[in-house]
């Protein structure tokens, strides 16, 4: 894989990171009725899932132009991630949907 996936790879890998790291604070700040704190962790990790999901357009369009970038285990373990964080972002938003409406 050449330097410049591997690049790519870890560019998505921490952007959607930071956005676990914002998604698991706001479910605390949820569970202990922090409602607008919770709130704005969900908006910061979205800009981090909004900066990895531009990174993987890039890919997808690089490939339709038969511009295709190798693709070896880094970048599949870095669209996992990306997709298991935005995962768990839906699963958080519910969570504090039930938590506000339990207090």
């Amino acid at each position: 894989m050449s330097e410049e996936t591997s690049m790519i790879a870890l560019e998505i890998i921490g952007n959607a990171g930071d956005a676990r790291t914002r998604y698991m604070a706001a479910m605390k700040k949820a569970q202990n009725g922090e409602f607008e704190e919770a709130e704005k962790l969900i908006e910061e990790g979205n800009e981090f899932i909004l900066k990895s999901h531009k990174v993987q357009t890039s890919l997808i369009q690089a490939e339709a132009k038969g511009e295709a970038k190798e693709m070896g285990f880094l970048i599949v373990h870095a669209q996992d991630h990306l997709m298991t964080n935005m995962l768990l972002r839906d699963v958080i938003e519910n969570f504090i949907t039930l938590y506000k409406r339990t207090t």
